[in-house]
């Protein structure tokens, strides 16, 4: 991912761990990572969707996780908002004339995939609570 979607995703999931008895807002959330609350709204929705938190509208509203903390993967939360490879992207039109350029998309998608699933394996040996745990 050459974005920060990511890296939001974990930063609104740590913040819900730390206080797991409270319905965060999101323009607190967006307070403690100092992006627009838009963003996080956004992110909000895809993990609500990824089954990670809960919300609830209204005055007393907010956001929970949806499962203990001990109960989340970092790659579930990597897989909810992962929407580019790892290694970038592919070149789109190789030529189908070279001996290279006819397979190397066949052979890209082979390593990408690899790739793919060495992150997911490293981060599915990560919870979320071991992260939270490093902040006091």
């Amino acid at each position: 991912m050459n974005n920060t979607r990511f890296a939001t995703a974990v930063h609104i999931m740590t913040l819900l761990a730390k206080s797991p008895q409270e319905w965060l807002t999101s323009d607190w959330m967006a307070g403690s990572i100092n992006v627009n609350p838009v963003i996080i709204r956004k992110e909000i929705s895809v993990l609500r969707e990824a089954g990670l938190i809960i919300s609830r509208q209204g005055k007393e509203g907010g956001s929970q996780l949806a499962k203990n903390a001990e109960m989340i993967t970092i790659s579930e939360i990597y897989k909810a908002v992962k929407n580019t490879e790892v290694l970038g992207k592919k070149n789109q039109n190789p030529n189908p004339a070279c001996s290279v350029g006819k397979e190397i998309n066949n052979h890209l998608n082979t390593l990408f995939e690899e790739t793919d699933q060495l992150v997911v394996n490293f981060l599915g040996d990560k919870s979320l609570q071991e992260f939270t745990d490093q902040f006091e």
